[in-house]
């Protein structure tokens, strides 16, 4: 079975037996829930950052840690399998027969309404962010790495499509009878089952290649996969994600929470209403005749749960009960070091004081040198504003108005900030808006982070560019950092050793030592003398660093090429040096 523990552990996900809270015995970070009386299972924090290293038969848990699973594998096979049980008679049989066994459902055509209804949901998800670009390689993600800002955002271009805009961009292909029975009973506002039926009508209509270019005009490519971030310290963090896009002060752990489910994988009930509301007008939508309810399964109170339950999170130790000995001598020798190549960029925290607050240390691209592909994606992807198209939405730059195209990052904050406004319908009035208002006034007053200015060497935002300071990547406290490859915010070097070398330039002799340009992710056997997973004779997924996404150039301090930030260059260390820096490194 695709759920089958052997085949869950073949993605990198962790197999679970059977608990009184896990009857299922689903794996980390999988669960089942309820949303208006039906059942389903969806993804939780824990299935992207959890980790496991391996080390002489004893395997290792660290929550917190990044994910070493290939989700985007994963959902591509999730959905041929589905279809392989919808197509097949006999596999389709079995299935229907095993699942009225539940007593969910009480007639097996209803099991073969959902199961059409899903397959073609996974696959036009696979499609959507299965970029397909003929003029360069394809960006695979492999293990441990995701694009979770592309997924994202092209989820909330999907359902934020307007069936106006829709409507223009068939035209383009469609014959006009073509288009009038594609669009026929299509609401302005697409309903789920709106957008399903119109899937399975212009497939018939429309080849691959035209499909192709559809999506492509609506969608952006989910190509620029990074390293699943660590959890430990996030909550004291004044901006997050790897290139401090989002804000972590006053409600930003709510918006920033709920957006993340939009994307893995809630269910998103935005319908068009009479008159305005109390929710609507808070999250913008003014007091029109009519309004955008956007109803959906996210559940505030256990995402604010979860943020909280997430301050109690502390870095990982060094086990040298499991692992070698740290050398005390070699830390010595390397805290010197630290302090001499980066402590700079690197700042170095009490990893469980109460009180401890990160600052943002921001560093340009340019400056850096790492790949650009992330950062440059989240400042220049557009898309159709649809059911959001006249709103505004606030920058640290000035408000700007989502025209007919509209900044992806901006319309992913106006829709987050209509869900979080947005309370459960299924509750009694008095009952969801006084919970929703607990919800905000806790997550607002319990923040103890404040806004603050970003610290570092970058391009600050302007009402020219209001999204100027995304092009570049932050650096972060080291704590735990051993517990984390692979390195770099792409995942492109696989050990911390590695990450103290140089990329090989075509001029460099050829008997130095240099970051590999491929190895293979996907072990979790631990090596460490270099700090990282095995990555040569195992089986997994080949990272190829040549590809313009997985560039394993930049971060070079250590080996000299890179300039500090007064713009000074430090001589490259030694062998032995290295070997002293990563000792303290361990013991952070």
């Amino acid at each position: 079975m695709f759920r089958s523990d052997e085949n869950i552990d073949r993605y990198g996900y962790l197999p679970q037996r059977p608990t009184a809270s896990n009857p299922d015995g689903l794996p980390v970070g999988m669960v089942r829930d309820e949303y208006r009386g039906r059942a389903y299972m969806g993804f939780t924090c824990a299935a992207c950052h959890t980790t496991q290293i391996h080390y002489q038969e004893t395997a290792i848990r660290i929550d917190g840690g990044p994910a070493n699973s290939d989700m985007e594998a994963f959902m591509a096979d999730l959905a041929k399998a589905l279809n392989a049980t919808l197509r097949h008679a006999e596999k389709r049989q079995r299935f229907v027969d095993a699942v009225l066994v539940y007593g969910d459902y009480q007639h097996a055509d209803a099991v073969l309404s959902d199961l059409e209804k899903y397959v073609q949901r996974l696959k036009t998800y696979t499609i959507i962010n299965t970029p397909r670009d003929t003029q360069r390689p394809l960006t695979r993600y492999g293990y441990a790495r995701l694009d979770a800002f592309g997924r994202i955002y092209n989820r909330v271009l999907e359902h934020i499509m307007s069936e106006r805009q829709l409507r223009e961009l068939l035209a383009e292909t469609l014959a006009p009878d073509e288009l009038t029975r594609a669009m026929e009973g299509v609401a302005p506002v697409l309903s789920n089952r709106d957008r399903d039926h119109l899937i399975e009508r212009t497939q018939s209509y429309l080849t691959d290649r035209q499909i192709i270019r559809l999506r492509n005009k609506i969608y952006n490519p989910a190509d620029a996969p990074v390293s699943y971030p660590f959890l430990w310290d996030v909550p004291q963090h004044d901006y997050v994600q790897w290139n401090g896009r989002v804000d972590n002060s006053g409600l930003g752990p709510m918006a920033r929470n709920a957006g993340q489910v939009i994307g893995v994988f809630a269910t998103l009930d935005w319908q068009e209403r009479d008159g305005f509301t109390l929710a609507s007008v808070l999250g913008g939508q003014g007091f029109g005749a009519k309004h955008i309810d956007f109803q959906s399964s996210i559940d505030i109170r256990n995402l604010r749960r979860v943020e909280h339950h997430l301050r109690r999170l502390t870095s990982p130790l060094w086990p040298e009960h499991i692992l070698p000995k740290l050398d005390k001598a070699r830390m010595v020798r390397g805290k010197e070091l630290f302090e001499q190549y980066c402590i700079v960029c690197h700042e170095r925290i009490g990893r469980t004081a109460p009180d401890r607050r990160v600052v943002a240390k921001m560093m340009a691209v340019d400056s850096v040198g790492t790949d650009a592909k992330m950062a440059a994606n989240s400042s220049t992807y557009q898309g159709y504003s649809g059911i959001l198209h006249n709103r505004y939405v606030c920058t640290g730059s000035g408000d700007i108005l989502l025209q007919r195209q509209a900044p992806a990052v901006a319309l992913l904050t106006a829709a987050t900030r209509n869900v979080v406004t947005t309370p459960d319908s299924d509750k009694w009035i008095m009952r969801r808006w006084i919970e929703r208002s607990l919800d905000f006034a806790y997550t607002y007053f319990d923040n103890e982070v404040q806004s603050s200015l970003k610290t570092g060497d970058y391009v600050p935002d302007t009402t020219v560019n209001p999204f100027a300071s995304v092009m570049a990547y932050k650096a972060r406290p080291l704590n735990g950092i051993w517990a984390t490859a692979p390195y770099l915010h792409n995942g492109s070097v696989p050990t911390l050793y590695d990450l103290l070398l140089p990329k090989k330039q075509p001029d460099d002799p050829e008997d130095g030592e240099y970051r590999p340009d491929e190895f293979v992710v996907g072990s979790r056997e631990f090596d460490p003398s270099k700090v990282g997973f095995k990555s040569t004779g195992c089986d997994g997924f080949l990272f190829q660093t040549g590809i313009w996404g997985n560039h394993n150039t930049g971060h070079e301090y250590a080996a000299g090429r890179t300039p500090m930030t007064d713009g000074t260059y430090l001589p490259a260390l030694t062998k032995e040096q290295r070997l002293d820096l990563l000792e303290y490194l361990k013991s952070l």
